[in-house]
């Protein structure tokens, strides 16, 4: 992380809320203002993790996405305006960080990310939070996140449920034994076709704000190194049910 300079009077306004708490206090605040963290996606997963985190005080966002806002969009990607239809993702997004917090630096990367550019953009920052929707970019993010050795917060969501997990494979855990990869839970991506899109299938938009809050939750933990990542842990929310599973996982 880089070096950031003393929390001004305004932002120990802006965040005294945060520095009351034993656990964050000034030290986990200006580790949160120190940190550089890259979102894979400006969409349904991505607009509450980049706006709760941006609130939070994260003093650089990367965002990824080429795509632009398209009204079918505003259902869930609530960083998004009706006015933002056509607009880049990107842009639209970073529109709404500066509104939300104006000492936030947004680094925009218009494009897509691929095995070809992931560990080089994903090695420039501390951490990565995935909230694409394709399993091509899942694996590309994952394997290069652990290539590159930074932690990665992933997360899908389907129609009514969601799942999230941590993953830091280039560590071990409490046994000296190695956390597991992503494809230690998921060895290889499903036949093309088999699982629906959210296009095809649907999703309830207040789902993926349950799911990409969760995420910028895990993301605040890892940054101020309190609580208990979901390391080996794949919590999934089923939302007609209002219920909580935990599944363990290890490595193979």
């Amino acid at each position: 992380m880089n070096q950031a300079a003393p929390l001004s009077p305004e932002e120990l306004e802006r965040y005294a809320r945060h520095i009351v708490l034993p656990e964050i206090g000034g030290p986990g605040q200006q580790k949160l203002k120190r940190a550089r963290v890259l979102v894979i996606g400006a969409g349904g997963l991505g607009a509450p993790v980049l706006e709760y985190l941006a609130a939070a005080g994260v003093g650089t966002l990367g965002i990824v996405d080429d795509d632009h806002v398209s009204l079918s969009n505003l259902q869930r990607q609530v960083i998004h305006a009706t006015d933002s239809v056509g607009v880049s993702k990107a842009e639209s997004a970073a529109a709404t960080i500066a509104r939300i917090n104006p000492h936030v630096t947004v680094e925009l990367h218009k494009l897509r990310l691929t095995t070809d550019n992931a560990a080089e953009l994903i090695s420039s920052y501390d951490l990565v939070i995935d909230g694409s929707d394709n399993f091509e970019t899942r694996y590309a993010v994952a394997d290069a996140a652990a290539a590159v050795k930074r932690a990665l917060v992933h997360a899908a969501v389907g129609r009514f449920d969601g799942s999230i997990t941590v993953l830091k494979p280039f560590e071990t855990n409490a046994d000296g034994r190695k956390n597991p990869s992503y494809r230690d839970l998921f060895p290889e991506p499903p036949p093309a076709g088999l699982v629906p899109s959210c296009a095809q299938a649907g999703v309830l938009g207040a789902l993926t704000g349950v799911m990409g809050t969760l995420q910028a939750m895990e993301a605040i933990k890892l940054i101020t190194g309190i609580g208990e990542p979901l390391v080996g842990r794949l919590l999934l929310y089923d939302a007609l049910s209002a219920r909580f599973d935990t599944v363990r996982y290890k490595a193979s």
